[in-house]
């Protein structure tokens, strides 16, 4: 298990459908293949166009399969909502 920090740009006004999706059926059984959800601390910019998350990763390549568009899963709503994404690593100190 692996403390990761995922900060997603998102297209101006496609936050609402990001957010449908995130919170959907299919999009939290995704997100449960790699990493344990209930452990997920995120946060918002105020204008909608950042999206922040400190996830706990049990299986890093699926979630770079989820962010990267080669989940036939979660790619339909990256190709129509996402700018652009970052993936940092946390280590403590």
């Amino acid at each position: 298990m692996k403390d990761m920090l995922v900060v997603v740009k998102i297209k101006e006004g496609s936050f609402e459908k990001f957010m449908g999706f995130m919170q959907s059926d299919a999009g939290t059984a995704e997100r449960k293949k790699f990493a344990d959800v209930t452990k997920s601390v995120v946060g918002v910019a105020p204008d909608k166009r950042t999206f922040v998350a400190k996830i706990v990763v049990h299986n890093i390549d699926a979630l770079h399969a989820f962010l990267d568009g080669s989940n036939p899963v979660s790619k339909p709503i990256w190709d129509e909502v996402r700018e652009s994404y970052e993936i940092y690593e946390l280590n403590k100190v």
